[in-house]
């Protein structure tokens, strides 16, 4: 109980400390006077996967591989599936033939090329880290020049003091709450003698996308269904290149089999049923339950 009650700590510290350290970030930026498109490309979008980068750097240094990994690909597959599965179910998300060409397919394309280089090589040392940023930094360069990336950002900017001591607080909660998180995930999987990876899969990779969830239902409730897509897209490239670039960097770890088997490939075709689905230019009710249905069967083949 106690090893559940640290890892359900450690989720409602990433939980309140990502949203105020996102505020606080914002609130000062936009005092400093940086662009609602910096913002959105650096703090807004990287800040909502902040749990994510911390809870896998945690995870790999304390050599928990397939609890690192497993957190990115769960994070990933449950980012189009859940979150965008339940925002579609609110409110039809436009997904438009040129964020379908600038957006979509180079998504399924990393996707697709990050799960078989992990595949092959049988998980990331610190080259595979040094390629995946620097094609993670290709891909942001091309999204601020091109202006395409927006996101849900403050109307006014807060009283510096505020923003300092949101700032602080928020970073101080994101990295007690990784630190919780991942020993009590560690422990958890060790004393029901559930994998690592598994727990990395689903009650970790869910818990470090709420900030993703909160931030797409609240555009989906302002009836800005595209910043909610934004917002996926945007952190799901993160997740794969900017979070597994700097982790395998820092500390290189292997794959478990399992990922190269089953996990990597679902999270591929999650990105191309996205894509088919909304092949019409949005995603619909029927499309949400769709992808519900299918992160439903996802999470029951691994019980």
């Amino acid at each position: 109980m106690i090893d559940i009650a640290m890892m359900l700590g450690g989720l409602v510290l990433l939980l309140l400390g990502g949203g105020w350290l996102v505020t606080g970030a914002v609130g000062l930026a936009l005092r400093w006077g940086l662009s609602p498109l910096v913002i959105g490309v650096t703090l807004v979008g990287m800040g909502t996967s902040l749990p994510e980068l911390l809870t896998s750097l945690r995870a790999a240094q304390q050599g928990a591989a397939g609890l690192a990994l497993g957190n990115v690909v769960g994070s990933n597959t449950a980012n189009i599936l859940l979150i965008l599965g339940l925002s579609a179910l609110l409110a039809a998300v436009p997904f438009p033939r040129a964020t379908m060409r600038s957006d979509g397919w180079p998504l399924l394309a990393i996707s697709a090329a990050g799960a078989l280089w992990i595949g092959l090589a049988g998980g990331l040392d610190r080259l595979s880290g040094a390629v995946f940023l620097a094609v993670f930094a290709l891909w942001l360069w091309q999204q601020i020049r091109s202006g395409g990336v927006e996101m849900v950002v403050g109307e006014a900017p807060a009283p510096l003091g505020r923003g300092l001591a949101l700032a602080g607080l928020g970073f101080a909660g994101v990295l007690l709450g990784a630190e919780l998180l991942v020993r009590g995930a560690i422990a958890t999987a060790r004393d029901f003698g559930v994998s690592e990876a598994v727990i990395g899969l689903t009650i970790v990779a869910v818990g470090t996308s709420l900030p993703e969830l909160a931030t797409s239902v609240m555009a989906v409730r302002k009836g800005r269904g595209d910043l909610a897509l934004g917002n996926v897209l945007g952190s799901n490239v993160f997740n794969l290149l900017g979070i597994l670039g700097v982790t395998a960097l820092v500390v290189p770890f292997a794959a478990p089999p399992r990922f190269a088997a089953l996990d990597l490939p679902v999270m591929v075709a999650t990105v191309a049923l996205m894509l088919a689905l909304a092949w019409r230019g949005s995603l619909g009710r029927l499309a949400g339950c769709a992808m519900l249905a299918a992160y439903g069967l996802y999470l029951w083949q691994m019980a």
